[in-house]
């Protein structure tokens, strides 16, 4: 069964290749959704799949990029319809 989680990474995430960096994660782990960044400077985004991918996924926000300095992650499960590949979004 599709789980589906939102995201939103705060820190220095914008400017390091962070949204790059989840969507190749996220397609790594045979995730869908979308990333984008925010006006205020966090990097937030929807994932779908199963629940140990996204528990993965979520572990690897926490990291991020190699220049990435992540100070909070916030997820929360949703429920959504179907999400069929992985975007980076404006």
């Amino acid at each position: 069964m599709l789980k589906t989680m939102t995201f939103i990474v705060s820190g220095r995430v914008q400017g390091v290749g962070f949204r790059y960096g989840a969507r190749n994660q996220a397609v790594a782990l045979g995730l869908t959704g979308w990333v984008r960044n925010r006006a205020n400077g966090e990097v937030e985004g929807i994932v779908q799949g199963r629940a140990d991918k996204l528990s993965e996924f979520a572990s690897w926000l926490w990291d991020g990029p190699e220049f990435a300095r992540v100070s909070a992650v916030k997820c929360e499960n949703i429920q959504r319809e179907s999400i069929a590949d992985f975007q980076i979004t404006q």
